[in-house]
């Protein structure tokens, strides 16, 4: 059985962070804070880590300490157990954020879905747009104009809409308590033929819209599906076990800040049970939209009283061929997928299919029974 050894799943200097996470030492979903090294049993402060920060109670006194984290001894399966690090938060994210994913995006649709015709559509695509596309602001007067280009070439598309156009695509990545973490089985939809790992950084915001750390995350992504039709999407990124968050979310202070965001390196690496070997990463500095932008237009006109998680997009769209020249990658059961970010830690997760990954049972309901046996809950 794997245990979380804090000095290589959040880096060496973890212990100059604080830390925001979910354990189940046996009795249920805790929320924890590491401060100093030291583990911090927040529940009697607030029974969840969605109130710890809709209700500002991260500077608040600390709760019982149970011990140094490096020696909880926690792994993904048995107690003590390390949870994703979102319960009642929105799961947010915001896709087609940099222009590689972009025009990837454009050759899922312009495809239909079939891995084996991506290539030619790619090298067309690459033709007529090439890097201009990553120069250009999205919603600008030179976006717009591109945009007339584009379509007058016969080349406009959704995708490219989001891209350069006004508005970010904001979308509901998964239901709330659905995300699984560190070391847990990350699920594909066992009729999908084309997938891939989306490595991104993860901001988990208050309901006033205030962020108050990072966190890194997988938004797994079925390629066939959402390159049959756009309206495929929920079927293409909500499945069991298809959001992995984690390992813990890093609160911003003076040593960790959203400048760090803007300026992370978020790595992917895929170790395959056949020998296939995949390494990429995605410089944030690409991005498309500001981290702050794409938390406002996630904020728009809604309303989020336990605040949200925001997947904030991925630079990486895995091509190298894995069988069949032309066919691009696509995910194999056994896969293990390993996201790190200097300063955030490292994600690592074994891919399985959506069908055959432990079944998600512990919902809203079952949360507030076990709090409320627990004596969690104020009246």
């Amino acid at each position: 059985m794997i245990r979380f050894e804090p000095d290589l799943e959040l880096g060496e200097g973890w212990r100059a962070g604080r830390w925001l996470g979910r354990v189940d030492l046996g009795d249920g979903p805790t929320p924890i804070l590491v401060v100093n090294g030291i583990t911090y049993d927040m529940s009697n402060v607030a029974p969840t880590t969605a109130d710890l920060v809709a209700e500002d109670k991260l500077s608040a006194a600390l709760g019982r300490a149970i011990g140094d984290f490096a020696e909880l001894g926690l792994g993904p399966d048995e107690h003590p157990r390390l949870l994703a690090p979102v319960d009642l938060q929105c799961i947010k994210a915001a896709g087609v954020t940099f222009a590689v994913s972009a025009l990837e995006r454009v050759i899922e649709e312009r495809a239909r879905g079939d891995a084996g015709g991506a290539a030619a559509v790619r090298q067309r695509l690459e033709e007529r747009i090439g890097g201009g596309l990553a120069a250009v602001v999205p919603g600008t007067p030179e976006a717009a104009a591109l945009k007339a280009a584009l379509i007058g070439e016969g080349l406009w598309s959704q995708y490219l809409e989001v891209a350069i156009g006004p508005d970010a695509e904001i979308f509901t990545k998964a239901p709330l308590l659905s995300a699984v973490g560190w070391g847990a089985p990350v699920g594909i939809r066992s009729d999908s033929t084309w997938n891939n790992p989306e490595p991104e950084v993860v901001l988990l915001v208050r309901p006033s819209g205030k962020v108050v750390g990072a966190t890194l995350g997988n938004d797994v992504n079925l390629r066939d599906f959402e390159g049959r039709s756009a309206l495929l999407l929920s079927k293409a990124k909500d499945n069991n076990a298809s959001c992995a968050i984690g390992p813990m979310v890093r609160l911003f202070d003076d040593t960790f800040t959203m400048d760090h965001v803007r300026e992370a390196q978020v790595t992917l690496r895929i170790d395959g049970p056949d020998g296939y070997l995949l390494e990429g990463a995605s410089n944030m500095r690409e991005i498309s939209r500001d981290p702050q932008e794409l938390v406002r237009q996630a904020m728009s006109e809604h309303h989020f009283p336990d605040g949200f998680a925001l997947f904030l997009g991925t630079l990486f769209a895995p091509t190298k061929d894995r069988d069949t020249p032309g066919s691009g990658f696509t995910h194999k059961v056994g896969d293990q997928v390993t996201i790190a970010c200097p300063g955030l830690g490292r994600l690592v997760n074994t891919v399985t299919t959506s069908r055959d990954a432990p079944p998600w049972q512990f919902g809203v309901s079952a949360l507030m029974r076990n709090l409320a046996a627990r004596g969690l809950l104020a009246a």
